[in-house]
């Protein structure tokens, strides 16, 4: 892991073009799909929000010390290809300069009942399962993380895609 942050960005600008600084693939037209990468989430305390997430299954893939904004750590799921999540630490502030500009965000989940007994084993508190629809096949739950985010964990009904879609709200 490269702790040095214009190493760090070095790198990573290194790693999207070739040696002679050719560009390796196309720049975006109007044209192409926007895709989200990642949120960058406040955090009070890295080592205790790090101790979270990486009990609920995420994976640190690297991190930018001395930004503009403080300590960048990114963080993936282990099946995710790319980073989600961007934990932002700045140790000169405290948690009531951390804002409230995230209401929560949502993690798939291939079994509500495994996954709650895995939280719990490792004494991550989850609200009871709810289903939207009332089946039993679509759940959702919700944790909290150390800075009081909210995250809901969602098991889709078996064929549903991994997101949400337009097929999730029929025509009125």
């Amino acid at each position: 892991m490269v702790t040095d942050a214009a190493a760090n960005w070095t790198l990573l600008r290194s790693r999207l073009h070739h040696e002679d600084g050719a560009a390796t693939r196309p720049l975006a037209t109007e044209r192409e799909p926007l895709r989200t990468l990642h949120f960058g989430l406040r955090v009070a305390d890295l080592g205790r929000s790090l101790a979270f997430y990486t009990a609920v299954g995420y994976q640190v893939v690297g991190s930018v010390p001395e930004t503009a904004f403080g300590h960048l750590t990114m963080l993936k799921l282990p099946d995710d290809d790319f980073v989600t999540i961007e934990l932002v630490h700045d140790p000169t502030k405290d948690a009531a300069d951390l804002g409230a500009g995230l209401n929560h965000f949502v993690i798939k989940v291939e079994s509500m009942d495994a996954t709650i007994t895995e939280l719990a084993a490792k004494g991550i508190d989850t609200e009871a399962p709810e289903s939207p629809d009332r089946s039993d096949d679509f759940l959702t739950s919700w944790i909290t993380d150390p800075d009081g985010n909210r995250i809901e964990l969602v098991q889709w009904p078996a064929g549903h895609p991994d997101g949400i879609t337009a097929v999730d709200w029929p025509e009125a």
